[in-house]
């Protein structure tokens, strides 16, 4: 009887230490990195970098580039994400494209290029342009259509 018991007591725990080991495989850290760069190409180093879970829009990590603009982000768990590129006044001025990050992955070679014309202007008033635009095409966006009769008057 002791044998039974113990032969039972062994097989249901084999599957349940599958089961746990599988998930634990699911939210291993994964890793993300790249250059960030101007819209000429020259690399920005010592520039604020900061990694947005597109899924839930909040910042998951920020980081400085180092002095060739290289970044990197440990510890990220998998999902969707954008790098993102900051100026001085904290203003979004460079956002990469989406990127899909699965566990235990390692993403290289991300290019974040800020815009010529936000770098130039300290980015005033274009930082919520460039958050709703890289969220739109992250959502897979790609274009909008605007509908009306024609008559932008208030009175009418």
């Amino acid at each position: 009887m002791r044998f039974l018991v113990v032969a039972l007591t062994v097989a249901l725990a084999m599957p349940a230490s599958s089961l746990v080991a599988a998930g634990a495989a699911q939210t291993e850290a994964a890793s993300v990195a790249g250059i960030a760069a101007s819209s000429t190409g020259a690399t920005l180093a010592n520039t604020t970098v900061q990694l947005r879970d597109l899924d839930t829009g909040k910042v998951v990590n920020t980081t400085t580039s180092s002095s060739t603009g290289s970044f990197s982000f440990a510890a990220v768990r998998s999902g969707n994400y954008a790098v993102e590129i900051l100026n001085a006044a904290g203003q979004v001025v460079g956002t990469s494209a989406s990127i899909a990050v699965a566990a235990g992955g390692a993403v290289t070679g991300v290019s974040v290029m800020a815009g010529g014309i936000a770098a130039a202007t300290g980015g005033i008033g274009l930082s919520t342009i460039m958050a709703v635009t890289s969220a739109a095409a992250a959502a897979g966006v790609i274009g909008v259509v605007r509908r009306g009769n024609g008559d932008a008057s208030p009175s009418r």
